[in-house]
């Protein structure tokens, strides 16, 4: 066993084993994406940076059960409620704190109004440390902009739900 050990350090076999798989790969076609300039397809389930949705009328969905806070296995969604004058009950505060989020979509899951969406996006950065909370109004901003973008993604994704 020692000698078949000696014999492979000599003779370098696992360094031309090592060499026949780069050559192998080496006259291969590459495929390397300009990132910033071409952009990658994305899944129609990708889960990105969450976004707050309000109804048609402008009403904002959420009813503060508190469903996405409870399922959230990071503890990264905290909100606050108060009953308004017709007697509903909503959010007066509702943050994320986007260091915590892991993106795994519990939260959508468990809301029962679809009030709270993942968007698609991806490509964002915070530069200082008070950004990561992602304020209900920040959020709430967020599904505006990103409406029709969402509920098209929605419409795609129905058939897994």
């Amino acid at each position: 066993m020692k000698i078949l050990n000696i014999i492979k350090t000599l003779t370098l076999i696992d360094l031309l084993k090592g060499l026949k798989v780069t050559l192998k790969n080496f006259f291969k076609p590459k495929i390397t994406v300009q990132y910033p300039e071409v952009k990658t397809p994305i899944s129609n389930r990708f889960r990105g940076k969450l976004a707050l949705m309000k109804y048609e009328n402008g009403e904002e969905r959420c009813i503060a059960c508190k469903l996405c806070s409870a399922v959230c296995p990071a503890n990264a969604i905290s909100i606050d409620s108060e009953e308004s004058e017709d007697g509903t009950r909503r959010t007066t505060r509702f943050d994320i704190d986007a260091f915590k989020c892991v993106y795994c979509g519990f939260c959508e899951e468990a809301c029962p109004v679809d009030a709270i969406v993942e968007t698609d996006i991806f490509e964002y950065h915070m530069t200082e440390n008070h950004q990561r909370l992602q304020t209900k109004e920040m959020l709430l901003q967020l599904g505006d902009d990103y409406r029709e973008k969402i509920v098209r993604k929605k419409e795609k994704d129905h058939h897994y739900k």
